[in-house]
């Protein structure tokens, strides 16, 4: 027999890999339903591409099988690790599906999901709440899965990568594809754990998506060990009872304006022959490399065939094959990590990526702002005329920049602030409030949006003007004076203190006069 060393991976199996940068740019508030939609078509292809991987797995452990009952003094060791992988990976395998379960119940409810499985449907391909944010990382994070979840991939990867430690770039492909390591999620400062980066505040309908291509990354790394084992003991000698074409693209997607590439190999065939390669009746190169311009978007399909000289009649032969690849149109996403537009003289945090190219190779360029880069984020500051801003960007691709997409903003100024007193961790706006509370000397006065306020701008309260039990006086700051504090000490139930004339400073430098704010003791 003969075999590939290690086990290739198919045109869907190729594209996995550009979805984890496309996540990264979800963690935004507002999820729109094409993307979700886009996760959805996604998670199909990949649980076709691991029901592939399985039946190929399967028929791998049968010719196994099958070499140890002819040979089992020179297969049988080599066997026995092939079926603990079988057994680690199923186990894995099943545990995902279970944690998939669990965030769709949590997120349609467990009657919903029931029923839908008692109509034949499958749960995580009909799912209500597919932009629930909250869900995933209540059962990943606040209960500690995601924490069993890395510690399990780990303990899956650490096995299969000792397995193949002879051949280098087999194991650090496992090492790659089944990495745990800390990661950097859009709503964290720095970088996080595993389990926070891949499922903080990530949309039901994403995290069921990232947990099937992690089931995929099992079965092909399953598929990968076992293959090599078979290798070990030249089990693939055994194998060999008729010749297969194959064609192994470098990706099965391909962005309008790039390049699609593929190899098509002739398995099994004597290396003292040549093969003649042919596609839609084209002679190819001696090394079978197919490469095509993706001029138009949509579904492209080819066939050919691969002429070898037969080595018992002599005679020339054709292995025919046929293939495919998706080519679409540049694409982007940006998230706004504050609001859906833009503040006027006030830096903006955005997170911006195109899906399979690498942060380094994004171009970024604003008009009617000022751009610069802050760590993984993007800090745009709209001119102090700006009405709109347009966001453009671009990525290199083959070498060359090629634009992804533009997206306009509207551009509006900071919403005024209210004043609150803060004492211990709490917010207190004008109403009633405990006589102990007003008189902490560590009191400070705020101009916020309120605990509950979806933007956090750090204004400063330089002044105000306090009226308490009928006399007024001034304080240069944001606390009460040590005369004022002894004037609020005296006052009885249902006594005010009133503050007017607040002055706050934004963070772009602008002053700001806030509504008045009333304490009433009770």
């Amino acid at each position: 027999m003969s075999g590939a060393k290690n086990c290739p991976e198919t045109p869907r199996q190729k594209m996995i890999g550009m979805m984890y940068l496309v996540l990264t740019a979800m963690l935004a508030l507002n999820v729109s339903a094409d993307i979700l939609g886009g996760f959805a078509l996604v998670g199909n292809s990949l649980r076709s591409s691991i029901s592939a991987s399985h039946l190929r797995n399967e028929k791998l452990y049968r010719e196994f099988q099958q070499a140890n009952a002819d040979n089992p003094e020179k297969t049988h060791e080599w066997y026995e690790k092939a079926l603990e992988v079988q057994h680690r990976a199923d186990s894995l395998y099943n545990y995902i599906q279970d944690f998939k379960d669990q965030i769709i119940i949590l997120a349609d409810g467990k009657k919903d999901v029931d029923a839908r499985i008692a109509a034949g449907e499958k749960p995580e391909e009909h799912i209500g709440a597919n932009d629930n944010l909250d869900v995933t990382g209540q059962y990943a994070i606040t209960e500690g899965n995601g924490l069993i979840l890395k510690d399990l991939i780990a303990y899956y990867r650490d096995f299969a990568a000792d397995l193949v430690e002879s051949d280098a770039a087999l194991r650090n492909s496992i090492e790659q594809n089944l990495a745990t390591a800390r990661g950097y999620n859009a709503h964290a400062k720095d970088s996080c754990d595993w389990e926070i980066a891949v499922f903080e505040m990530m949309p039901v309908g994403a995290s069921i998506t990232i947990l099937t291509k992690l089931q995929n990354d099992v079965r092909v790394t399953e598929g990968q060990v076992v293959q090599y084992l078979m290798d070990r003991t030249d089990a693939g000698d055994l194998r060999v009872n008729k010749l297969s074409a194959y064609v192994i693209p470098k990706s099965s997607y391909v962005i309008r304006g790039g390049k699609y590439s593929a190899q098509i190999i002739l398995a099994a065939v004597d290396s003292t022959q040549t093969p003649e390669y042919y596609v839609e009746g084209q002679r190819l190169g001696e090394h079978g490399v197919y490469e095509v311009p993706a001029s138009s978007v949509g579904l492209k399909k080819y066939s050919g065939w691969i002429a070898y000289q037969d080595p018992s009649t002599g005679e020339m032969q054709n292995l025919p094959f046929s293939s495919e690849y998706s080519v679409g149109e540049p694409a982007v996403t940006i998230s706004n990590n504050d609001l859906n537009i833009m503040y006027r003289k006030y830096p903006n945090k955005f997170s911006i990526s195109v899906p399979g190219v690498s942060n380094d190779k994004v171009k970024v360029s604003v008009t009617g702002a000022q751009v610069k880069q802050q760590g993984g984020l993007w800090i745009i500051e709209p001119g102090e005329t700006a009405k709109t801003v347009t966001i453009n960007v671009s990525a290199e691709l083959d070498g060359k920049m090629q634009p992804m997409g533009s997206r306009d903003y509207r551009v509006k100024m900071l919403p005024p602030p209210s004043a609150y007193f803060s004492v211990r961790d709490r917010e207190y706006p004008t109403g009633n409030i405990a006589a102990s509370a007003l008189a902490n000397a560590s009191g400070t006065i705020i101009a916020s949006y309120g605990p509950d306020g979806l933007l956090d701008v750090p204004f400063k309260v330089t002044s105000f003007i306090a009226f308490i039990g009928g006399r007024s006086s001034d304080s240069k700051g944001n606390k009460f004076t040590q005369e004022q504090l002894t004037q609020i000490g005296k006052l009885k139930k249902g006594g005010m203190v009133i503050l007017q004339n607040i002055k706050a400073v934004s963070p772009t430098g602008q002053e700001l006069t806030l509504s008045p704010l009333v304490l009433t003791v009770n």
